[in-house]
């Protein structure tokens, strides 16, 4: 998936996965610097990570959310979830997602959770394994989110039709037939209930 121009999104949520105190040794002594994962997103369908570093926190912030800007992807959502499963790796980390009905929420931890809140998502199982390192696993939640495809795109290359590929869409549109269909009887009587009153009338 393209990645996403973020001078066309408003205004962004920034969220601190990760900061990490790192130190070099010199000859003359050592140096400390910063490492800060952060993630960016408008919870809207569009996310992005990056990294930074520096002598100072504060810089170090800053240099991440610009890196994550940059990094901006567009995810496909179906209502409150993913389209479909997915399953990617990034070094010794996996991360795992399947769609869910809403309600559910993000069940998902460590990094893996902000990155999908600021996405939208608000319904998704989400399961990590693998290598706990939180900069691989927000890389493979990124690369998981990357392989995501447009639920009809998904339903057109395997034939299937679209309640098939999101089961609870399907029992929703079940469950909202029935309702439907009842409003339309009670409006139909209610007209024909009129006529008659109307048909009296002109009798009288």
């Amino acid at each position: 998936m393209a990645r996403f121009d973020s001078d066309a999104l408003g205004e962004l949520e920034e969220q601190v996965i990760r900061t990490n105190k790192v130190q070099k040794t010199h000859k003359g002594g050592r140096t400390l610097s910063w490492n800060v994962l952060v993630a960016v997103g408008d919870r809207a369908g569009h996310v992005g990570v990056g990294l930074g570093k520096a002598r100072g926190i504060p810089d170090a912030i800053r240099k991440a959310m610009e890196d994550a800007k940059k990094r901006i992807i567009e995810v496909p959502l179906v209502g409150t979830t993913i389209p479909h499963e997915t399953e990617m790796r990034f070094g010794a980390a996996m991360v795992r997602m399947k769609p869910a009905s809403p309600g559910t929420g993000v069940v998902a931890g460590g990094a893996v959770r902000p990155i999908l809140e600021l996405a939208g998502v608000r319904d998704v199982l989400a399961k990590s394994l693998g290598s706990p390192n939180p900069i691989n696993t927000a890389w493979a939640t990124i690369e998981c989110l990357k392989s995501l495809q447009v639920a009809e795109e998904v339903c057109r290359v395997r034939g299937k039709e679209l309640g098939e590929l999101v089961p609870w869409l399907a029992k929703k549109r079940l469950d909202e037939a029935p309702a439907a269909a009842s409003g339309a009887d009670a409006a139909s009587t209610s007209g024909e209930i009129e006529e008659v009153e109307g048909g009296e009338e002109d009798e009288a």
